[in-house]
């Protein structure tokens, strides 16, 4: 045995060297592997969109939450302010979620048939229930019903507030399906809104959906300006410039078409009007309204404005022949739109 012994430990310690070069290797090697298996990169975002959600907090927040942390989703919630008051941690888990969360008045009220210091009393009562709920005075305000005016503008920018209506309806608020819901969020551009509203299922049920078709268009999820309004990336960054909208209307494409109006809703503050085109599936519609009326959503096209804000110009979507819009009325309750010119292609 003694003789054995020192081939014994050379062998012993030959073997040591071994394992622990081997050891070394394997431990390379999975540097190696967890460095490959790591994603190359994040979603590439060529543009932000600004995902909204109104009336909140409600009794389904929470659950709205959990559908937009499993979807990756950072959104801009214009929260009630009696609603923050009365369910206080619903607001802080909003914050907690990454979501921002911003003014939507105190009770959802019709702010344009207020005084100035009504206007002055609500919005400051919400924010300050707000900061008292998360810490954080909101910089964004969105009026209830999407009803504004020059008094109401300058009462919300001496609080610190940037106004902010939205691009996109959703619908949700009207009974749309979560095929709807989709369908209407799929016309989102960068820089661009969508109202969407707290509490409904069918939203909720819509976003995995939406968050699809956002990827597919290398769009994200972004914060809205409090300097513009628009989208743009979660830290505030704005993106990279893109085309703006015509602001004109563009020259005849050679084809004429028959555009038909139709009022279709009449509330106290606005209207819903209905478009038929007859004489081509693919057009373009000029529409007219009477100052001081403002159209607050369409749908089933896309529209830019001149630069009086008077002059829609509307132009086929793929949705079909129909499209529609709400006006506010903003005191003038009996002028309707005008239909000035209809061209197809």
């Amino acid at each position: 045995m003694s003789r054995l012994f020192p081939r014994t430990a050379l062998w012993s310690r030959r073997l040591r060297a071994a394992l622990a070069v081997l050891a070394t290797a394997v431990a390379m090697c999975g540097v190696v592997l967890a460095a490959t298996s790591t994603p190359s990169s994040a979603a590439t975002c060529n543009g932000y969109v600004g995902l909204t959600f109104d009336d909140g907090p409600t009794g389904n927040t929470s659950a709205l939450l959990n559908v937009l942390r499993a979807n990756g989703v950072r959104a801009t919630m214009f929260n009630v302010g009696q609603n923050v008051q009365n369910n206080q941690s619903a607001a802080q888990a909003q914050v907690a979620a990454g979501m921002w969360v911003a003014n939507h008045s105190w009770n959802h009220a019709h702010m344009t048939s207020m005084s100035q210091s009504q206007m002055q009393s609500d919005l400051s009562q919400t924010s300050s229930a707000i900061q008292s709920a998360t810490g954080s005075r909101p910089t964004l305000f969105r009026p209830p019903y999407g009803e504004t005016n020059s008094t109401l503008q300058s009462v919300a920018s001496s609080l610190g507030m940037r106004q902010v209506i939205w691009d996109v309806d959703s619908q949700d608020w009207n009974g749309a399906s979560v095929s709807q819901i989709v369908a209407n969020a799929s016309r989102l551009q960068a820089g661009q809104v969508i109202l969407m509203h707290d509490g409904i299922q069918n939203t909720r049920d819509a976003i995995p959906q939406i968050m699809a078709n956002l990827t597919s268009r290398n769009l994200c999820p972004g914060m809205i300006s409090p300097s513009t309004g628009r989208a743009v990336a979660p830290d505030g960054t704005t993106p990279p410039p893109t085309s703006p909208p015509p602001t004109t209307t563009p020259p005849p494409a050679g084809g004429t078409c028959t555009a038909t109006a139709t009022t279709t809703n009449v509330w106290g503050d606005r209207y819903n009007t209905s478009v038929t085109v007859n004489g081509a599936s693919t057009w373009t519609v000029v529409v007219a309204i009477t100052a001081p009326q403002r159209i607050s959503t369409i749908w089933n096209g896309t529209a830019t404005w001149d630069s009086s804000g008077n002059v829609m110009t509307m132009r086929s979507n793929g949705s079909g022949n129909t499209f529609g819009f709400t006006t506010m009325t903003n005191g003038n309750s009996n002028a309707r739109p005008q239909i000035r010119s209809c061209t197809s292609g």
